[in-house]
């Protein structure tokens, strides 16, 4: 019925629709990134490469952004497939609270993540001054990096995992513990295969936010020059000292990583499909 519908559509709905539509993505998507890869070589290949290259600064950047976001996600997997597993499989009560501070990264300005974590775990704060009398320095220090970044991105990989746990069910898993397996042997032969497309769809989409963000690494990095800050913290740093090929070829390089990631993201929506 749909599909016949659809056939009957006159043309003149159907053709300023999908111009519409190609002219909104046009101005918010193509021609930005049109504009950043443009400037980025427009002096050429050579001087986008020394952009990248020269500065230790810029090398550390992207550097510190591929060890943070990498990090950020490794934790959201483990503790986003646990929570996940937890609410998708049991009722407790706070079931309904716990999902909801779950989601709670999603609005909260980052900018409060970052001010909250300071409070918390700065030289002044009770955990981290006495974090700090131990020789661990959290806030100005990548471990703050991970922290912002691990909270802004937390929601991502359980929202995903919840409604496939759910959907799958729990009839193999029972069945499996039945027939005498462990705990480890159930997850790792029955609740891993079937949860496995959901899982790396959602660290997919964590590790894309987890390489952009600024405002909560704003806060807690202090952004010192060549030892806390991130791909984007530099991207602004250049921008405002007016060298904008070299704020632009890092955001390149930042947006291929995000191409990258759409790809992925593309490949396994097909997969999900199937």
């Amino acid at each position: 019925m749909a599909e016949a519908r659809r056939r009957r559509d006159p043309s003149y709905v159907k053709l300023p629709l999908i111009a519409a539509t190609f002219g909104i993505l046009g101005v918010l998507i193509i021609l930005p990134l049109y504009q950043v890869f443009a400037q980025a070589f427009g002096n050429g290949v050579a001087a986008y490469w020394s952009k990248l290259t020269d500065s230790p600064e810029t090398r550390h950047a992207i550097f510190l952004t591929l060890m943070v976001a990498p990090t950020a996600v490794m934790l959201n997997t483990v503790f986003g497939t646990i929570a996940a597993y937890t609410i998708a499989r049991f009722r407790f009560p706070g079931r309904t609270v716990l999902v909801s501070l779950i989601d709670l990264p999603f609005s909260v300005s980052p900018v409060v993540a970052g001010l909250v974590l300071v409070l918390l775990y700065g030289k002044n704060a009770a955990v981290g001054g006495w974090l700090f009398e131990w020789g661990y320095q959290v806030i100005f220090a990548p471990p703050g990096l991970v922290l912002a970044t691990a909270f802004v991105t937390f929601p991502f990989v359980v929202r995903e995992l919840i409604p496939v746990l759910e959907a799958n069910g729990a009839e193999e898993e029972l069945a499996a513990r039945s027939l005498g397996a462990s705990g480890r042997q159930m997850f790792f032969a029955v609740t891993l295969p079937n949860i496995k497309w959901g899982l790396l769809y959602g660290v997919i989409l964590c590790n894309a936010r987890a390489m952009g963000e600024f405002g909560a690494i704003y806060v807690v990095s202090g952004r010192i020059t060549g030892q806390t800050d991130t791909m984007p913290l530099r991207i602004e740093k250049l921008y405002q000292e007016y060298d904008t090929t070299g704020a632009m070829a890092i955001a390149s390089l930042l947006t291929f990583l995000s191409l990258v990631t759409l790809a992925l993201k593309a490949w396994l929506e097909t997969k999900l499909r199937r």
